[in-house]
């Protein structure tokens, strides 16, 4: 199975492809949505790796994604920028996911 790229950003696809990963480059919910559904009908691709900004352009089909389809795994990744997470993002997800302040 291989990886696959989702970016919005040429820099992250050549990253990328100098480690292996081919991928492709979008910046629109429609070219985001044709590259995803690409690699599902894609039975060689097992996970695809897509940057932060473009999942915040269409998360629910992201999401919906997920939960429809067993293969790909779908990844989030940060772009060239950076996480634009919080540096408590994660222990702000679990306080509002079961109620506990850790």
């Amino acid at each position: 199975m291989k990886f696959y790229l989702i970016s919005d950003n040429i820099d992250t696809q050549i990253g990328m492809r100098l480690s292996g990963i081919e991928g492709c480059v979008a910046h629109t919910p429609e070219e985001v949505e044709t590259a995803l559904r690409a690699a599902v009908e894609n039975r060689d691709i097992g996970i695809v790796l897509i940057t932060e900004k473009l999942i915040a352009l269409c998360p629910q089909l992201v999401y919906d994604m997920k939960l429809k389809y067993r293969r790909p795994l779908i990844a989030e990744i940060p772009d060239r920028h950076g996480s634009g997470r919080a540096k408590d993002s994660i222990t702000r997800y679990v306080r509002d996911a079961i109620g506990v302040k850790i």
